[in-house]
């Protein structure tokens, strides 16, 4: 096993989990720093023994974080949240806490610093969110130039927020809306286009960010090979989870008036800065290089969506798909 080095921020969370076991499987000593190493514990099987380690960190303490990159020959930083939260608001996280990270990390004379940004990050944004990813990027480049910037689109994978979450909604509703500012089911009706990546994809990424030579101070975006509205995405999951909802257009005024009330949910469904964010859009506009430029080629959503929408299938429908081949025989 290889002696190298590699701290990984956020490890615990959709993204990094699987950063956490690419590296695993590549032979690389990992620490975890994350808030809480009892809520990350399931990770350690990913690896050897002794070749995963948690450590408890928190990104807005200076000691904290330069506990957590001390020795490490590359830092990731997958630290990000959706919505803000008392002191966990997106310049908190976003900005200073990349801007510590990056620093400590510069300090520590680590080799290799990879910042998972988002698609769509715009200083001039009206989201908040898309704001504070901006001045997050510029941090972490001034404090650590050679950072290599990562920014992908929508993350779909088996523990996904966004694909689970509807075919959540699938299961226990007998409509799926989604918004438009033009007439839907006409032609540029579907609402907003995203181009989803997949987060097997987005971990390789940053592996070969770090390991093979080339990709130090650039800045990628990562998308899927296709671009969908979000009719279209709706019809991929009424087919995954074998339902017959209806897919409906509403203007995006009723995404406001929604996202007022659900921003107060412990976790919220939709907030009025998300509602901004998707009226944008989020697909690559070009100009950056992107999973091809890594010898990655990008993974489609049909291919596997298919195999964690089935939970929401009815259970009648599982059963039968299950008993076919039998009755076949």
């Amino acid at each position: 096993m290889t002696e190298k080095l590699v701290t990984i921020f956020g490890g615990s969370g959709f993204i990094g989990r699987h950063v956490v076991r690419k590296f695993a499987a590549a032979g690389w000593r990992v620490r975890i720093a994350v808030r809480d190493t009892r809520a990350a514990a399931f990770l350690k099987p990913a690896g050897d023994l002794g070749q995963i380690s948690l450590t408890p960190t928190s990104i807005r303490d200076d000691a904290s974080v330069a506990a957590a990159v001390q020795g490490a020959d590359a830092v990731i930083n997958c630290v990000g949240i959706l919505y803000q939260r008392g002191a966990r608001t997106f310049d908190a996280i976003h900005v200073d806490g990349a801007r510590r990270i990056a620093k400590a990390a510069a300090a520590a004379g680590a080799g290799h610093l990879v910042h998972i940004s988002a698609l769509g990050c715009d200083a001039d944004s009206p989201s908040v969110y898309a704001r504070s990813k901006a001045a997050g990027e510029a941090a972490v480049q001034d404090a650590f130039p050679t950072a290599t910037i990562l920014r992908p689109s929508v993350v779909f994978g088996p523990e996904d927020g966004f694909f689970n979450l509807f075919g959540r909604l699938a299961q226990l509703f007998p409509v799926l809306p989604f918004f438009t500012d033009i007439v839907p089911h006409v032609q540029g009706g579907g609402g907003s286009k995203f181009q989803p990546v997949y987060v097997g994809d987005v971990a390789e990424a940053v592996l070969q960010s770090v390991t093979v030579s080339g990709h130090c101070g650039d800045t990628y975006e990562l998308v899927g090979p296709r671009v969908y509205d979000m009719r279209e995405i709706l019809q991929i999951v009424n087919h995954e989870t074998m339902r017959r909802r209806w897919i409906i257009g509403v203007p995006y005024i009723v995404a406001q008036v929604q996202a007022f009330f659900l921003q107060y949910l412990p976790t919220p469904l939709l907030t009025p800065d998300q509602v901004k964010l998707l009226k944008h859009g989020n697909v690559a506009h070009g100009g950056k290089p992107g999973l091809e430029d890594f010898g990655i080629t990008p993974s489609a959503v049909e291919g596997i969506v298919g195999s964690y929408l089935k939970r929401f299938r009815p259970v009648q429908q599982t059963k039968r798909m299950r008993l076919s081949p039998r009755n076949g025989q």
